[in-house]
């Protein structure tokens, strides 16, 4: 239930550490979380017409590429950060590594469990999981973070910008432009109230910036892994890191939808005038 929901909550004080050699347990976990971050209009496609990729919309096929590329990519990345760290995978086999990195790169998809010690991971392998859990999972679903949908839509209208293309389109699809702005009004929005928090968690505490960035976006994408500080953090600190966890649960899916309302046809249009842009 923990897993699916994306919440991490665990009866065993270590989290998973004590499974992660285990591979029953921890890829049941694994397939429990990446089930539920998927998003429940995703997997209800899914299950209709798995079989016929053609046909998905580009809700379910940005998501499913890129939560394998994500996937695959985190644990690549987290294999060789940690590979020979003596306090994470260092001690493990070789297919023992490759299991816990895959575990920690599925946790970071806002799960919260566990397999090896965080607070022990090294700043490369912190700065990674920063970027995992920032993006989160899917739209409508148990996980938090920006979406992958939102980084998604992003990295298409780049890609379209660079070719020089006036449509933003995915496959056989047109992205709207409210779509667009939706996609970026949340990023910029949710890198601002990262950027806040972790300059405030400075200011107030001795930690390093590697460490307090880790709880800040841990916090905002509602992952629950930690460092190891959250508990030594002063109560102001810890009622910042509250009020994260709100903004970032309630706060992409409150601006989407308040941006799809507040859409509205002007009955004039301003001269246009380019700036200097870069």
């Amino acid at each position: 239930m923990s897993a699916f929901n994306n919440a991490g909550f665990s009866t065993n004080a270590d989290s998973l550490m004590r499974y992660v050699t285990d591979p029953w347990i921890s890829l049941t976990i694994a397939a429990a979380v990446i089930l539920g971050g998927l998003g429940f209009p995703v997997v209800f496609e899914l299950a209709r017409g798995w079989r016929r990729p053609a046909l998905w919309s580009v809700m379910t096929r940005i998501t499913v590429v890129l939560t394998v590329a994500l996937l695959a990519l985190g644990t690549i990345v987290l294999a060789l950060a940690e590979f020979s760290n003596p306090r994470t995978l260092g001690p493990l086999e070789g297919p023992q590594k490759l299991l816990a990195a895959f575990f920690s790169s599925t946790m970071t998809r806002t799960a919260g469990f566990n397999s090896v010690d965080i607070g022990a991971m090294r700043p490369e392998s912190l700065l990674a999981s920063d970027v995992l859990m920032f993006i989160g999972g899917g739209s409508a679903g148990t996980a938090g973070g920006i979406k992958v949908t939102t980084f998604g839509l992003l990295a298409f209208v780049l890609w379209s910008e660079m070719r020089g293309e006036t449509q933003v389109n995915v496959g056989r699809r047109r992205i709207p432009p409210s779509n667009q702005r939706q996609a970026l009004a949340i990023v910029l929005l949710s890198i601002g109230a990262v950027v806040v928090a972790t300059f405030i968690l400075l200011a107030i505490t001795p930690y390093r910036l590697d460490a307090i960035l880790f709880e800040v976006v841990s916090a905002f994408a509602t992952v629950g892994l930690s460092t190891g500080i959250t508990g030594s953090l002063p109560p102001q600190g810890n009622i910042l890191l509250i009020l994260l966890m709100f903004i970032g649960r309630i706060g992409p899916l409150t601006v989407a939808s308040a941006l799809a309302l507040r859409d509205r046809n002007r009955r004039f249009e301003l001269p246009e005038e380019r700036t200097i842009v870069g």
